[in-house]
């Protein structure tokens, strides 16, 4: 789990996040105005994150069967917006 740290708190403490990522192996989520923005972690853990690829395939196989039954019972009981200038 990643620790997160504001993009200004970071430059102030760089060297101790730094120590921390290498000593003890902590990964720092990045945010600046309360979005994401990158993240630190140690090198062997970037290493062993999951490719597109993989993450696509590892969402495949575990998608909802009933999601395509779902989408089509909404589709079906929707209908078209009105006129809105009609009076």
């Amino acid at each position: 789990m990643d620790c997160t740290i504001a993009a200004a708190e970071l430059a102030r403490r760089l060297e101790d996040i730094l120590a921390r990522v290498k000593d003890r192996h902590e990964s720092f989520l990045v945010e600046r105005n309360g979005k994401p923005l990158a993240r630190i972690m140690p090198i062997e853990s970037a290493g062993r994150q999951a490719t597109v690829a993989e993450a696509l395939g590892a969402w495949c196989e575990t998608r909802d069967p009933s999601f395509a039954d779902d989408l089509e019972r909404i589709g079906a009981a929707d209908r078209p917006a009105g006129n809105p200038w009609a009076s």
